[in-house]
């Protein structure tokens, strides 16, 4: 029974001193959370030492985000520790976009973390908008080319003002698709002029083309503005194709007479055949002339129509003589 005392006792004088120790571990922090009005408790951050994240970082992000006046749950914030995100920089643009007037919560700005995006800078291209050149530099492109409706060919440049959808961040297209959305606008805007002169004389007709087509839609950015940098008039690109169109149409007419030429030769030939064979044929007919005169002679009825038989009156005119 004394044994079983002393057993009970040093156990529980190990439990108080473990007890003392976690305490004085976690106290101070608790303390500096407490004073900085984020509620925690020390039994949390043990729960969370032993889940092996350190509630060091989980505090000061809280203390960050409570100093900020911005709102967001531990659990959040230790989940998304767990998941790998940087907590730190997800409570930097939190602050910022509070400071900035955007609504938007500490989950949103996590999930656009856990994406690979960086969050510092979708909450400063929403803030400051950016500018995307229009062909992109990348592309090798010096110009957008497009054709009105007269033949004449137009070379464009173009700068897009965009600002960052934080709500469509994760899951939406890039700067490439917005990049290549307007592209295909200007093509489309210089196409359906009618002269070369009216985009020369008003390029804001391309824009006001592209703003009307919400060419934003389904990307992560929205266009606030476009602005056409440099317009120039390349070759008349209708009459060169009416050129070569000329150029094919003489040859293909070029080959069909040509064929005829080549019909009308042979039929040449052919009657020069057939000419030939009758005057073969007529030296045939006047080698056989020669014999009939020889059979002629040898018949004695040569100049000398060939002799009828007597009629009846004849027959009796000769027997009443």
């Amino acid at each position: 029974m004394q044994m079983f005392l002393i057993i009970i006792g040093v156990t529980a004088a190990a439990a108080v001193l473990v007890s003392a120790v976690v305490f004085a571990l976690f106290f101070k922090l608790w303390v500096l959370a407490k004073a900085s009005g984020v509620q925690i408790t020390i039994p949390e951050m043990i729960f969370m030492r032993l889940r092996r994240v350190p509630p060091e970082r989980i505090v000061q992000v809280m203390i960050t985000m409570s100093k900020a006046g911005v709102a967001a749950d531990i659990g959040d914030v230790e989940s998304q520790l767990l998941a790998g995100g940087n907590i730190g920089a997800v409570a930097e643009a939190l602050v910022r976009a509070s400071k900035a007037g955007i609504d938007i919560d500490f989950r949103r700005l996590a999930a656009i973390d856990l994406a690979g995006r960086s969050v510092d800078e979708a909450v400063a291209a929403h803030v400051r908008p950016k500018i995307l050149d229009c062909p992109d530099s990348s592309s090798g492109l010096p110009y957008i080319a497009g054709v009105c409706r007269d033949g004449i060919g137009l070379h464009v440049n173009a700068r897009v003002t965009v600002r960052t959808r934080l709500d469509r961040l994760v899951g939406g297209a890039g700067e490439q698709t917005v990049v290549a959305r307007v592209g295909e606008g200007i093509v489309s805007a210089i196409g359906s002029a009618a002269s070369h002169r009216d985009l020369l004389q008003s390029p804001e007709i391309i824009t006001q083309h592209i703003l009307g087509r919400g060419l934003d839609s389904g990307t992560c950015f929205e266009i606030v503005s476009m602005d056409i940098s440099d317009i120039s008039v390349d070759e008349n690109i209708g009459a060169r194709l009416q050129s070569v169109q000329a150029a094919t149409d003489k040859q293909v007419a070029q080959a069909r007479a040509e064929m005829r030429r080549a019909a009308a030769v042979a039929e040449h030939t052919e009657m020069e055949a057939r000419t030939t064979e009758m005057k073969s044929r007529e030296k045939e007919a006047e080698a056989t002339l020669p014999e009939a005169v020889a059979d002629s002679f040898r018949k004695a009825n040569l100049g000398c129509p060939k002799a009828l038989p007597p009629t009846f009156n004849e027959r009796m005119r000769w027997r009443m003589s």
